[in-house]
């Protein structure tokens, strides 16, 4: 078990499940990748091993994302919102940042102006 930093932990607002939307971004790009959830630990993790971990909601386990699938994300940044509830992961995507093989999570569905 890693150890989330006390004054980071202070900041944060969590869901009543206690987990913070990670918003994960390439980081020389911009390109918004995927969306993860993380909690203290997924974080002290991301943080201490530069590799980015999550909390799966369906499976109730954390996962490292690449692996399995050897898509990892290397972590370049990690930045708290001004309201201390959504993460930013700045990352250097290896491969497909999404399950279904696109590159990223948003390729898919378009819902507003063309």
């Amino acid at each position: 078990m890693s150890s989330l930093a006390p004054e980071i932990a202070a900041r944060l607002k969590r869901t009543a499940d206690g987990l913070v939307p990670a918003v994960v971004q390439q980081h020389d790009t911009g390109e918004v990748l995927m969306l993860g959830w993380m909690d203290d630990e997924a974080l002290a993790r991301t943080l201490g091993t530069g590799r980015a971990t999550y909390w799966s909601r369906s499976r109730q386990e954390y996962w490292v994302k690449g692996e399995t699938s050897g898509h990892r994300q290397w972590v370049k940044d990690v930045r708290l919102d001004c309201d201390g509830d959504t993460l930013l992961v700045k990352v250097d995507q290896e491969g497909a940042a999404c399950h279904t093989g696109d590159r990223t999570c948003f390729d898919a569905v378009r819902l507003g102006p063309a």
